[in-house]
């Protein structure tokens, strides 16, 4: 029961940081006028690391394709299909397989929070972040969920799509993410989806019309 709370927390406070990050880049282009909350890029780090690590490259790249039996499933410890090892494909898992673990990789992309915080506070949450992360996998490899491999690689992969992500948006940051291009470019983008919400607005209002005088 402690591990399913710990389990369903990891997925809440994952699913709050996409809904907010979401809710600040929504809130600007509905008020585009205003200038960002926040530096743009915040959102779109934890966004699309989130997208690309834990979601394409663990989930549906690795996890759904190598076809690594669970430790549980294999024929050491009382299951029916054989030991495959590390970046082996297999015919014996077709969905939701051992290699690599996805909830390792989302309990570890939490500390990609930790980049986005003031210098002072980087340390303190990503060691935190770290050890709650750790004691989850760790869980999870006990159970017989995972081998230790598929953490520790799921782990590799989530940590070098953040690093990149962050390298790419705040160390060498192009022209297109610099904070105030950004925003001029949710406001452009903005004010032109309310244009095109009047223009919608206003052809229906006088399809109505023409519509409602046919019967007068």
């Amino acid at each position: 029961m402690f591990w399913n709370e710990i389990r369903y927390l990891n997925k809440y406070i994952i699913a709050w940081i996409a809904i907010l990050s979401v809710a600040v880049l929504l809130l600007k282009l509905l008020l585009p006028r205003l200038k960002a909350i926040v530096d743009l890029r915040a959102p779109i780090f934890l966004l699309s690391t989130l997208i690309i690590g834990p979601g394409i490259v663990v989930n549906m790249i690795l996890k759904d394709n190598i076809g690594r039996p669970r430790p549980r499933n294999i024929e050491e410890f009382g299951g029916s299909f054989p030991f495959i090892g590390v970046w082996e494909t297999s015919p014996h898992c077709g969905a939701n397989c051992s290699f690599v673990s996805g909830e390792a990789s989302v309990a570890l992309w939490i500390t990609a929070l930790a980049f986005l915080l003031p210098k002072a506070w980087r340390l303190p949450v990503a060691g935190l972040t770290l050890t709650a992360g750790l004691v989850f996998s760790i869980n999870r490899v006990a159970f017989g969920g995972h081998f230790l491999s598929d953490t520790l690689l799921s782990w590799g992969i989530t940590f070098l799509v953040i690093w990149l992500m962050y390298s790419l948006l705040y160390r060498h940051t192009p022209r297109w993410a610099q904070p105030d291009v950004l925003d001029n470019a949710f406001t452009s983008a903005g004010l032109w989806l309310q244009q095109r919400v009047w223009d919608v607005s206003t052809l229906g209002t006088r399809q109505l019309r023409s519509f409602s005088q046919k019967f007068r």
